[in-house]
């Protein structure tokens, strides 16, 4: 008699995936516009664990709309993709944190990369700053980040990214994974500023003195829409610390603020001390410090 084989079902379907084709969305997509004088947040949809705490007023009924961007997960995994849009009607000017800083965290055992992509427009006459806390990249992080800045040609805006390799404080320093930085700015569809910058540690630019040096810690800076830019760059030389690792300059409009070195620190010190700076140049108001970076 023929032996009738064992079937062993089928698992059950978990609703994951394992392989290249994982993949975990959340979105955000806020606009501000003035209403009554006032800068209200007039749009907030949202898929997935990306949020707004709720929109601030702490510099008064014509100062600017601060609003939190809270990311409950604390950091990107494999497969994440997160999209954040951020809309400035005429006349409008919103300043956007966050509340803690960024993780990224070691890909999965396949490699799967994560995605991030920020895209903000500026109408006619708006203003946008955009501050968030610093980025941790982990050892192993494999993923893309893009920023998209799209200017209206009397648009006013002023932002950073800080980036910091590995966890020297733990003895982990970021050795392998490879992450992508872009950044897009333009003025009425006018390119002004577009780069791409590779984070690989098997590059030779990610050691030699012609590229990344070995720095773990960079930062980028730009404001745009500034009346004396000369006046600006010379006011940023004079009011920052001394210090072999940062430099301005300004092309085609744009002000630009580097930071290359080893401390986390140091560099968002000089992120802030940089917009004390530039804000009045720029907004004709003093920096009003987001309490959530207090806290």
């Amino acid at each position: 008699m023929t032996a009738i084989p064992t079937l062993t079902p089928p698992l059950p379907a978990s609703g994951h995936r394992f392989d290249a084709g994982r993949h975990w969305a959340a979105s955000l997509d806020l606009a501000f516009a003035p209403r009554d004088g006032v800068t209200r947040m007039t749009r907030c949809r949202h898929l997935g664990p990306l949020r707004v705490q709720r929109p601030f007023h702490p510099e008064g009924r014509r100062g600017a709309c601060h609003a939190y961007l809270l990311h409950p997960p604390g950091g990107l995994v494999s497969g994440d993709a997160l999209t954040i849009t951020a809309r400035v009607a005429r006349g409008a000017h919103a300043l956007l944190t966050t509340p803690a800083a960024n993780k990224l965290y070691r890909a999965d055992s396949h490699g799967v990369a994560w995605r991030q992509h920020t895209r903000l427009e500026v109408a006619e006459q708006g203003v946008l700053e955009w501050l968030p806390q610093e980025t941790l990249a982990f050892d192993g992080s494999r993923g893309e980040q893009c920023t998209t800045i799209a200017l209206g040609e009397t648009s006013r805006c002023l932002g950073w990214e800080v980036m910091a390799l590995g966890r020297p404080a733990s003895e982990l320093p970021f050795q392998s994974g490879r992450i992508e930085q872009r950044f897009h700015l333009t003025r009425n569809g006018r390119p002004l500023w577009l780069e791409r910058q590779p984070l690989d540690p098997r590059h030779p630019r990610f050691t030699g003195r012609w590229g990344q040096g070995g720095a773990s810690v960079q930062a980028t800076l730009w404001a745009v829409g500034l009346e004396d830019e000369a006046g600006a760059v010379e006011a940023l030389r004079e009011g920052l610390p001394s210090s072999p690792h940062w430099a301005v300059t300004v092309r085609h409009g744009v002000l630009l603020l580097r930071y290359l070195g080893a401390e986390r620190n140091e560099a968002w010190q000089l992120c802030c001390r940089a917009w004390e700076i530039l804000r009045p140049r720029l907004l004709d108001r003093p920096a009003h410090t987001p309490r959530i970076w207090l806290t």
